[in-house]
C-alpha cells in the first residue's frame, strides 16, 4: 500500500469539501473517490479523476455534517492502492441574529434562526463595550434558538457574538444593542433660600446621559436646560425669583433609548413682609392690621390674630398677595390681641408679628350673690370677663361696705363676717387695658339661722302634735315647716308662720303613726338649715282581745281587732297565777292572732296585747281562758292491804283543779263509785270490794270548763285464799291428792304448786278451775315429800298461799335376790335401786323350815345388799326387802333360798345277807331336806344303785346285790339344789345266805 497522504478542506465553505492527495510513485492510472456518510453508511456521491488530478471537490453537502471519504488509486498492473479518510463540513452561521432590551434596563434577549444544515451547537459570548469585558459566555444545545441575558447594567452598551459549532469548525455572526436607560428616582427640588433651588436624585448611574429642564411656572417660561454625563447627582439652580413655583423635569439617554423620568415643583423661600402693626378701628371690638409689600412672588398672605397673653390662634384670614391691611371684627371686648402677617408661597413661610393691643370691655355676665348655706358670708361669682381685672363693690342699704380689685383669672370671692338675714348690694366691673366697663349690680341675702330647740310633742293626744321652738337670734322674715310622716315620707302638711311664732299644733293626725316635723327659718328667698323634730301620736288600745282554747296540745290562740291608727308591733303578755315564768312575745302591725303553743296543761293564762307605735304603747283590758288539761298518766289500779280493797295511783301530767276517779264492775260497766279528790293527790284506796273481781276505773280531770279523762285501768282485788286444804297419796300410783274447800268471793281459778323436797328445781305447777275443789297430782316422785301451794287466782293476781306438806308412797325394790355363796350358814341377798326416794330399807328374813322370822336388818336408803350369817344349814329361807317413807312402806316379793347341808357323819355298812347291805349313819343339827344312798361296784366302779330318802331317814338297807361282792357306797345330805356327801365307803356282801338265815 502506498500511501496517498489524503487530506480534506472546506475553504470556508459550508456545502464543499476538497480532496487533495499526492501522487503515488510510479504514478497512478486514475482516480475514484466515493463520499459516505459517517452515521450510516450510505454512499452519497462517487467521482472519479484523470491520472494526473491530485484534487478533487464534494458539492452540495450538508453543512456541519461528518462524512467518510474513500480515495482509489488505479496502479499499473492493476494494482490499486486506497485510502479513506473522515472530514466534516463547517457549519452555517445563524440568520437573523437579534439583540434587544425589550424596555428593560437589566437584560437584553437574543433571537436567531439555525442556518442550513448541522451543527453540535452554539456559544454566545456578550461583552461590555465600554469596558470591553466579557460578561457572559454560554453554550447552548443545538435545538436553542432564544437566549436571555439578564443581569446587566442599565442604559449600558453590549455586543454578542453567536458561533455555530460543529465537530472543530465554527461560523459565527456578531451583533451590538443598548439596554434602556434605568429612570432616575428620589427626585427632589428643594429651596436653597429665597432665589436659589436644590436639585438631587438617585440612580443616575443607569443612563448614558441626563437631561434636566426648570421652568418658571408663574412665567411658564424655560429658565434653565442641562445635560449631564453618567453619574452626575445633584445640581443648584441660582438666581431665581423669591416666593416662586418653578418645575423641573428630568430625562434619561442609552443609545436609542430616551426614558422620561420624573418630575418636581418647588418654590423659592419668600421674603417677610415689614412694618406690621394692629390698631383700633372705628367700629366697636374691630382692629387693623397693616405692613409693607415686600418684593418677589407669593401666594397670598395669612394674617391670624392672636389674643391673650398666650398668644392663642383666634383667627385666620387669608388675602391675596397684592394687599397690605385687614381688619378684625366683632372681637372679643377687654381682650389683648396681636397679629402674625405670614407670606405663604407654596409651602414655604415668611412671617412678621405686630405689637399688641386692646378692645374695650364689657361688665362681667352671669354675676351672681350666694350665700351657700351660710348666714355670716356671701360668695360673689361671675363669668370671665375680658380684661386685666375686676373692681368690686359690697353696700348694705346704699352704704358701701367693702371695695375690693381683683386680677383677671379671678371669678369670685367671698364677704365674711356678714349679718345673717340681711339683703346686701354687689357691683363689679372689668378692667382691660385703659379701658374700664360699665357695672353689674346685683343683690342677695344672707342665710338665716335656724330655729333653736325644735321639739315635737304628742301630749298623750292620738290625733295632734304640738310643736315648738324658740325663736333665731337674728334677722329672718318667718318659718316655714313641713310635716311627713317618717315611714312612708308621705307630706302632710306645710306650715308658714310669722317670725314672731314659736309654737304651733298640729290636728287630724293618724293615731300611733310616726311623724316627722321640719322647720326653717326664713330670709327672702332662703330658707336656713332644717331643722327636725320626730314623735308618735299616741297609739289606740286593740279591741275585740280573746284566747281560745284551741284543742291542740298545750296551746292558746289568742285574737285581737286593730284599733284605728298605726301599729309597729303588737306585744302579748301571757301569763298565770300559778306559774312564776310568763310568755312575752311581739308580732308585726298586719297579724291579728296568735298562737301560744307549749302552755301547761290545765292552767288559767291571762292574756294583755299592747299596741306599741314608736315609744308609746297602750294596752287592752285581760283575757282569760284554760288551757286542756293533760290526761293523766300512768294510771294504776293495783290489788290494796286487803283482798276487799283496791289501789289506784296516778302521775299528774300539769295542769287542772282536781280529779274524779269512777269505779265501775269491768263486766256491767256500771259506775258503783265515783271519789272526788284534789290536785296533788296521786293516789287513792278504795275500800268494801268483793275479793277477786274485776274493776274499771277511770280519772276525770278538771281545768275551768274542760274536762278530759285518762285511759281506762283495769285492776283485781286479791281473791282469798281456799280453805281446809289437805293431800294424801294414792296408793295405787305416784300421785297426790289436793282436797280444799272454797273461799267467799270470786276467781279466775286456783293455781297448785307442787315442790319436790329438797330440790333445786322449779315446782311443777297445775291449774284448776274455778268451781274445783280437789285435784290429783300424778307422775311424782316414789317415796317422795312435796310441798303442796294452792292459790286462788285472778287476773294477774294470786291470793295468799295455802301450803300443806305429804310423801307419796315409796317403791319396792326389784329384782330380789337370794344367794348362797357356797355356805351351809349364810346366804347373800341384793337388790336393784327403785326410783324415787325413801328413808331406809328394812330386810326381813324367815325360816321356812320353823316358820319363824328370825333375823330383821335396817339399812340405809342407799344400801343394795346384805349378808345373812350363822344360819341352820340344809334350811330353807325366805327374804323380803321393804322400802320405808316415813310411815308408807313398798315390800318386795319374797324369794327364797337353802342354806348348804352339812354331809352325814359315821357312815357304816353291815352285810347282814348275802344281797343286801345296810347303810347307817348320823346328822349334825337339824339334818338335811333329805338323803341320797348312791351305790356302785367297788371293782369296775359301774354304778349299781341311786335311792333318794327323807330327812328323817337315818339309815338304809340295800338289796338284790351279789353276794360276795364289794360295793362302794356314799351318803349324801341334800337341801334343795345342794347336797353335801360322805366319803366312799366299801363293803363286801356275804357270799352265804345261810349264814344270815
Amino acid at each position: 500500500g502506498t500511501l496517498l497522504n489524503v487530506s480534506v478542506s472546506d475553504h470556508d465553505r459550508s456545502d464543499s469539501l476538497l480532496l487533495s492527495w499526492d501522487e503515488p510513485e510510479g504514478g497512478a492510472k486514475g482516480y475514484l473517490l466515493a463520499l459516505s456518510s459517517l452515521e450510516s453508511g450510505t454512499l452519497l456521491q462517487n467521482g472519479s479523476a484523470g491520472p494526473n488530478a491530485t484534487s478533487f471537490w464534494f458539492h452540495g453537502l450538508t453543512p456541519g455534517t461528518r462524512y467518510e471519504i474513500e480515495v482509489t488509486a488505479t496502479l499499473a498492473c492493476m494494482d490499486t492502492t486506497s485510502q479513506t479518510i473522515t472530514a466534516q463540513t463547517s457549519p452555517s452561521a445563524v440568520r437573523n441574529l437579534s439583540l434587544s432590551s425589550g424596555g428593560s434596563s437589566a437584560s437584553l434577549r437574543a433571537a436567531w434562526a439555525h442556518g442550513h444544515g448541522r451543527r453540535d451547537g452554539y456559544r454566545l459570548a456578550l461583552w461590555h463595550s465600554d469596558s470591553q469585558t466579557l460578561v457572559r459566555n454560554v453554550s447552548l444545545l443545538p435545538s436553542a434558538s432564544t437566549f436571555l441575558f439578564d443581569g446587566l447594567l442599565a442604559g449600558s452598551e453590549y455586543a454578542l457574538k453567536v458561533s455555530t459549532l460543529a465537530g472543530s469548525s465554527q461560523a459565527s455572526t456578531s451583533i451590538h444593542q443598548w439596554t434602556a436607560p434605568s429612570i432616575p428616582t428620589q427626585l427632589r427640588l428643594s429651596p436653597g433660600s429665597s432665589t436659589s433651588l436644590v436639585a438631587s436624585w438617585a440612580g443616575a448611574a443607569g443612563a448614558a446621559w441626563l437631561h434636566l429642564e426648570l421652568r418658571n411656572l408663574h412665567t411658564q417660561k424655560v429658565s434653565t436646560t442641562l445635560s449631564a454625563r453618567r453619574g452626575l447627582t445633584s445640581y443648584t439652580f441660582q438666581h431665581l425669583h423669591p416666593g416662586t413655583q418653578y418645575w423641573l423635569g428630568l430625562s434619561a439617554t442609552a443609545g436609542s433609548h430616551t426614558v422620561v423620568g420624573p418630575n418636581a415643583t418647588a418654590w423659592t423661600y419668600p421674603l417677610s413682609p415689614g412694618n406690621v402693626t394692629l390698631s383700633s378701628a372705628e367700629e366697636q371690638n374691630s382692629l387693623q392690621a397693616r405692613w409693607s409689600i415686600p418684593g418677589g412672588q407669593r401666594d397670598f398672605y395669612l394674617v391670624t390674630l392672636r389674643e391673650g397673653e398666650d398668644s392663642i390662634p383666634t383667627r385666620n384670614i387669608s388675602v391675596g398677595g397684592d394687599n397690605d391691611h385687614v381688619t378684625f371684627h366683632g372681637l372679643s371686648p377687654g381682650q389683648q390681641y396681636s397679629v402674625q402677617v405670614v407670606v405663604v408661597a407654596g409651602p414655604y413661610r415668611a412671617s412678621a408679628h405686630s405689637t399688641a393691643a386692646w378692645t374695650e370691655p364689657q361688665a362681667p355676665s352671669g354675676v351672681s350673690l350666694s350665700s351657700h348655706g351660710s348666714p355670716h358670708s356671701l360668695l360673689a361669682s361671675w363669668e370671665e370677663a375680658m380684661g386685666e381685672g375686676y373692681l368690686l363693690a359690697l353696700s348694705l342699704a346704699e352704704h358701701p361696705v367693702k371695695n375690693s380689685s381683683l386680677l383677671r383669672g379671678v371669678t369670685s370671692f367671698t364677704y365674711e363676717g356678714l349679718h345673717p338675714g340681711t339683703l346686701y348690694t354687689f357691683e363689679v366691673s372689668t378692667v382691660a387695658g385703659p379701658y374700664t366697663s360699665s357695672p353689674r349690680c346685683i343683690s342677695n341675702w344672707t342665710y338665716p339661722l335656724p330655729p333653736e330647740q325644735l321639739t315635737l310633742s304628742n301630749g298623750g293626744r292620738s290625733t295632734s302634735l304640738q310643736a315648738s321652738w324658740r325663736a333665731a337670734s337674728s334677722g329672718s322674715t318667718g318659718y316655714t315647716g313641713t310635716l311627713w310622716e317618717t315611714k312612708s315620707q308621705v307630706q302632710v302638711r306645710n306650715v308658714t308662720v310669722g317670725n314672731d311664732w314659736t309654737n304651733v299644733t298640729l290636728e287630724n293626725l293618724v293615731p300611733g303613726r310616726q311623724y316627722t316635723l321640719e322647720m326653717a327659718a326664713v330670709a327672702g328667698p332662703y330658707r336656713s338649715p332644717v331643722r327636725s323634730a320626730t314623735d308618735w301620736t299616741y297609739p289606740l288600745a286593740p279591741a275585740g282581745v280573746t284566747l281560745t282554747n284551741t284543742r291542740r296540745p298545750m296551746g292558746l290562740s289568742a285574737f285581737w281587732d286593730k284599733a284605728a291608727g298605726d301599729v309597729d308591733q303588737f306585744h302579748l303578755q301571757l301569763y298565770s297565777k300559778s306559774h312564776a315564768a310568763q310568755r312575752n312575745t311581739s308580732v308585726g302591725p298586719n297579724t291579728h292572732n296568735f298562737t301560744f303553743l307549749g302552755l301547761s296543761p290545765g292552767t288559767q293564762y291571762f292574756l294583755k296585747v299592747t299596741v306599741l307605735a314608736g315609744p308609746y304603747r297602750s294596752s287592752s283590758h285581760f283575757a282569760t281562758e284554760w288551757t286542756y288539761p293533760l290526761s293523766l298518766a300512768n294510771v294504776s289500779v293495783q290489788p290494796g292491804r286487803k283482798p276487799q280493797e283496791l289501789h289506784v295511783s296516778w302521775v299528774e301530767s300539769g295542769g287542772g283543779r282536781d280529779h274524779l276517779v269512777q269505779l265501775s264492775v269491768a263486766e256491767s260497766l256500771s259506775i258503783i263509785r265515783n271519789v272526788s279528790v284534789p290536785r296533788g293527790v296521786t293516789q287513792l284506796d278504795l275500800e268494801g270490794l268483793v275479793p277477786g273481781s274485776r274493776y274499771r276505773v277511770e280519772i276525770i280531770s278538771q281545768a275551768g270548763p274542760h274536762r278530759i279523762s285518762s285511759q281506762t285501768a283495769i285492776g283485781y282485788t286479791v281473791p282469798l285464799p281456799p280453805r281446809s286444804l289437805s293431800a294424801s297419796p294414792v296408793s295405787t300410783a305416784w300421785a297426790l291428792a289436793v282436797h280444799w274447800e272454797t273461799a267467799p268471793g270470786h276467781r279466775d281459778g286456783y293455781l297448785l304448786s307442787v315442790l319436790e323436797e329438797g330440790s333445786s328445781a322449779p315446782p311443777r305447777t297445775l291449774e284448776a278451775g274455778k268451781d274445783s275443789t280437789n285435784v290429783t297430782v300424778p307422775q311424782l316422785e316414789p317415796g317422795t315429800c312435796y310441798l303442796v301451794g294452792i292459790w286462788a287466782v285472778v287476773g294477774p293476781y294470786r291470793s295468799l298461799p295455802e301450803n300443806i306438806t305429804s310423801c307419796t308412797v315409796p317403791a319396792a325394790p326389784t329384782n330380789l335376790s337370794l344367794t348362797n355363796p357356797g355356805s351351809s350358814s349364810e346366804l347373800y341377798t341384793s337388790w336393784n335401786k327403785p326410783p324415787g326416794r325413801r328413808d331406809h330399807y328394812r330386810i326381813t328374813l324367815y325360816s321356812l323350815s320353823t316358820q319363824s322370822r328370825i333375823q330383821v336388818q335396817t339399812l340405809s336408803a342407799d344400801a343394795l345388799n346384805c349378808t345373812w350369817t350363822h344360819l341352820e344349814a340344809g334350811s330353807k329361807f325366805a327374804v323380803q326387802v321393804t322400802a320405808v317413807k316415813g310411815s308408807l312402806e313398798a315390800s318386795s316379793n319374797n324369794i327364797t333360798q337353802w342354806t348348804y347341808p352339812l354331809a352325814p357323819v359315821n357312815l357304816t355298812l353291815g352285810s347282814p345277807v348275802a344281797s343286801a347291805l345296810v347303810v347307817s349313819w348320823a346328822v349334825v343339827g337339824r339334818g338335811a331336806e333329805g338323803f341320797v344312798v348312791d351305790v356302785g361296784d367297788a371293782a369296775s366302779g359301774a354304778p349299781v344303785g341311786h335311792t333318794v330318802l327323807g330327812g328323817d331317814a337315818r339309815s338304809h338297807i340295800l338289796r338284790s346285790l351279789s353276794p360276795g361282792t364289794r360295793y362302794s357306797v356314799a351318803v349324801s345330805a341334800t337341801a334343795g339344789p345342794f347336797h353335801a356327801s360322805t366319803p366312799n365307803l366299801t363293803h363286801c356282801t356275804r357270799e352265804c345266805d345261810a349264814l344270815l338265815a
